[in-house]
């Protein structure tokens, strides 16, 4: 070969490889997530809960704005626009649904059996209807659920150390989500018989219904109150907390954010723990395994938060023991 036409066809090489191989990189599809979240976007817990989601995203090398697309849909706590924005993710062809939400959940499971979903939970997927067991989910959906409905009986225990003259406490559910109501309300009735106290039931699914089932609880001289968990009530958990400083409620509820409005107490599973859990099975499922054959995670971690401030507003002594099992004290 001639020593031109040799650099020539070397030349070439040189630069058409390059080209190829960038032009094949620039071509490959981006991955895009769709995110169902029942809360409103501008919630300081939801953000922080879905960092936790992108953090366990990148435990399987997935970042955001880099080698992944998401699109976020938010409820704004309005559960009934969930079967539209999850029909909007479906539509987009998107590659994994993140439902959070037993109601997002259920929405997206509604509204397609081809795209994979990994939801967040605190009931109970199979109960509910979303997966066939817990070990074998089958079908295009798996997740995690935490502990905040099987936890809901020590919450009133919780009360009952911090009250133990009280007779009397109630138990504030929400009847539209029979699958966290019907089994807290038959658990806490159980704790109640254990304790020997007298508990009863109200019922909440509008925002009309708070004034009024606060007001019912001093007709019933209830001494403590425990708030059901469920995104109705998550989505509202600072208006609940100042009802009950208003009424000088002690309550305890789920989340952490309950008792930084003002709330006495709350006791749950961890959700960043669950949504960084969820993270990881979308990453998994984005490098090739199918929902069907990853088993659902319970997760394990709970928390405990006090607000002193409204145990000395509410006359509570905090027993010693009581304190020292605190995560957070807030002052």
């Amino acid at each position: 070969m001639r020593r031109r036409d040799f650099l020539t066809l070397l030349t070439g090489i040189i630069c058409g490889w390059p080209t190829t191989s960038y032009a094949q990189q620039k071509q490959k599809p981006v991955p895009v997530i769709g995110i169902l979240a029942a809360a409103a976007p501008d919630n300081a817990a939801a953000q922080q809960n879905l960092a936790a989601f992108r953090e366990g995203l990148g435990e399987f090398g997935y970042v955001e704005g880099q080698n992944v697309a998401i699109e976020y849909r938010f409820a704004g706590n309005r559960s009934e626009r969930l079967p539209a924005l999850a029909a909007d993710l479906v539509h987009r062809q998107v590659s994994v649904i993140a439902a959070t939400t037993t109601e997002a959940a259920l929405a997206a499971k509604t509204a397609t059996t081809a795209i994979p979903i990994v939801f967040e939970m605190g009931g109970d997927p199979v109960r509910v209807g979303l997966v066939a067991s817990l070990s074998r989910p089958s079908g295009n959906i798996t997740g995690v659920t935490q502990l905040n409905v099987v936890v809901a009986p020590k919450r009133l225990e919780l009360l009952h150390e911090l009250l133990p003259t009280a007779t009397v406490m109630a138990l504030l559910a929400d009847p539209t989500d029979p699958a966290s109501a019907e089994i807290t309300t038959r658990d806490l009735q159980a704790a109640a018989r254990s304790f020997g106290l007298e508990l009863h039931v109200l019922n909440a699914s509008t925002e009309r219904d708070f004034d009024a089932a606060f007001a019912k609880l001093i007709q019933l001289r209830a001494r403590g109150l425990v708030i059901s968990a469920g995104s109705f009530f998550i989505g509202r958990q600072e208006q609940l907390a100042a009802l009950a400083v208003r009424h000088a409620m002690p309550a305890v509820f789920e989340s952490r954010e309950f008792v930084a409005a003002g709330g006495l107490m709350s006791y749950g599973g961890s959700l960043t723990d669950s949504y960084r859990l969820t993270g990881v099975y979308t990453g998994r499922i984005l490098k090739g395994e199918k929902p069907g054959e990853l088993p659902v995670q319970q997760g394990t971690k709970v928390e405990m938060f006090l607000n002193l401030k409204a145990a000395k507003a509410l006359g509570i002594t905090v027993p010693l023991p009581l304190l020292g099992r605190v995560d957070e004290v807030i002052e």
